[in-house]
Formats: C-alpha cells, structure tokens, sequence
C-alpha cells in the first residue's frame, strides 16, 4: 500500500491560496450573509471602503460579537433586512455627502436596534457633512443616536499629494479611541456643525455644480482611461464596488456608474488608470497633484479590498 503523502507543489500552493481566501472571507463577513438571517446579534457594522481608510475604522470599532458587513456586498445580494442590539456604518465623505450607494442602502434597508451609530470618515474638510446624514437616513426611516466624524488621509487625488498626506499625523488612534469610548457607553450625540461649515459646503455645490440628491455619480469611461501600461492583472474588476471594470480580449475595458472612490486607480499596481482630461473644464477636470503617488491603508491588505468590493462573487 502507498504511504507516500507528499502532495505537488501546485497542490500545495492551491490549497495554500483557498484557506487564504477562505479566512478573508469569513473577516469581510461575507459568510454573515446565511449567518445573520434569524440571529440576534450584538452589533452589526456596515462600511463601505475605496481605499480601506473605512474598513480600518470599521474592523477597530467591532468587538466579539460584531459583524462586518461590506454595504457593495449587502446590494449586490439585495440583503436590506438586519436586526441586532447596534447597528453601525463607517462611509467617507465625498464633497461632505455619503457615496450614492451609501443612500442607496439607507434609504432600503430596514434595520432595527436598540442604538444606530455612524462614522463619517475624511480628509481635509467634513463641514456639515453630519448634518447631510442625518437628513438623507432620516427620510430613509432611520434615526441615528451617534453620528460623529474622524480625519484620515485624504485620498482625493485631485488635491492632495498622498507621499505628503501619509506623512501626516492626524491623531487617528486618539480619536478613534474617544469614538470607541462614545459607542461602547451607547452616547446619544450629533457632532455640531458651525455656520461657516455650512456656508462651505453651500460654495463647494455651487463652484462644482453637483445634484445634492446625487453627489460625485459619475461615469466611469467619462472619468477614466486605461493606458498601454496595464498587464492585464485584472485588479480593478474586483476592487471596484460597482463592478465596472471588466477584463476582455482587448483588454480593461469601463462603463457604468462610478461612486468616484478610486479604489481602481488608486489600487493598480503599474499606475496605468488614469484621470481623463474634461475637455469643456467641467467639474472634475482630470488633473491630479502627484500621479506617481497612490494610497491604500497600511493596516487593509489588497486581498482585504477585493472581497470587501468585489462584485463577482
């Protein structure tokens, strides 16, 4: 009888690559879409993450008994139906609004709990961004308790430089630590926002003339081009939370609408997605700060990214 249990080295590297996708999954909460059908659980965390700046915030806010549920994920299976004891989400802020599949998923989901929390994450300015959610959950049906903000690093690549941006210290341990504080003692709070905020947010709708009802919508082959730099890696059809990216026999090829998150220029690894250039200087113009300069969260791993957006599976 053969004893020999030695496997091939393809074999091995198989198995290797399905546990490591295995135990990325089960963290995504992707297995919580069986899981949390008639089960009570302490906290249910949404997010939703381009970059992983959210999905940082999100894992540091979950305890033992808390699901992390990726919002693309949840609309993509059309799971809108939750109930737990807290119920959170984690989004960032573009042009101080929620990604319009972040209102979207508020406006159909029902969720019930006892406490709702939101964290708004972003870079350089929230001004009433606070405010915004708590209108747009509100006429969805939703109440939040807590809603408060945290600065990171800024990954609007239009205006910042991200090498000078990582470089910055915007005390995120220390105030994810009072956020942290807040939910676990169940504090009912809306962060103030002051009138120049809200006279800010006001000049920035009118100097970029986007639909409040709407906010950064785009069109993904209106925004974006795929230079001869690309190799076919295929890592923007599965970073991207829309799905828009698809790899052909002629290559990438986009279409679709874009939250404008940047998960796919932001996470190619030759730099080969590129900004395109408005032609009639409409809002955004297609300009960057530093185009060999990209951003991913220290602490979020490429394979983090994909099964958090990733809309074949």
């Amino acid at each position: 009888m053969c004893t020999d249990n030695r496997i091939t080295r393809r074999a091995a590297l198989k198995r290797m690559g399905a546990a490591m996708i295995g135990g990325a999954v089960a963290s995504s909460g992707l297995f919580s879409l069986a899981s949390c059908r008639g089960k009570k659980n302490k906290r249910i965390i949404f997010y939703f993450t381009g970059t992983g700046n959210c999905l940082y915030i999100a894992r540091q806010l979950a305890d033992d008994g808390t699901e992390l549920l990726s919002i693309p994920q949840m609309v993509r299976h059309g799971k809108y139906n939750f109930e737990a004891n807290e119920i959170g989400i984690v989004y960032p802020v573009y042009g101080h609004m929620p990604p319009y599949m972040v209102r979207q998923f508020i406006q159909t989901a029902k969720l019930k709990a006892d406490y709702k929390f939101a964290v708004l994450t972003y870079g350089a300015r929230k001004c009433n961004s606070v405010e915004i959610w708590d209108e747009i959950s509100q006429r969805g049906g939703h109440v939040f308790d807590y809603i408060g903000t945290i600065v990171m690093v800024d990954n609007w690549l239009p205006n910042f430089d991200m090498n000078k941006q990582m470089k910055m210290d915007k005390r995120i341990p220390e105030n994810l630590q009072k956020i942290t504080a807040d939910i676990s003692g169940r504090r009912r709070w809306h962060e103030p926002v002051t009138e120049e905020e809200r006279r800010q947010h006001q000049g920035f709708m009118r100097r970029s003339g986007l639909d409040p009802e709407v906010g950064f919508l785009m069109k993904s082959e209106k925004c974006f081009i795929v230079t001869d730099a690309c190799i076919d890696c295929g890592i923007c059809t599965y970073v991207c939370p829309r799905g828009n990216y698809e790899l052909a026999s002629r290559g990438v090829q986009m279409s679709g609408d874009c939250e404008f998150c940047f998960a796919c220029i932001q996470n190619c690894p030759q730099k080969a997605i590129q900004f395109r250039r408005s032609e009639d200087g409409s809002f955004p113009d297609g300009t960057e700060k530093n185009p060999n300069a990209r951003y991913r969260n220290e602490h979020i791993s490429l394979m983090d990214l994909k099964l958090a957006n990733n809309q074949k599976l």
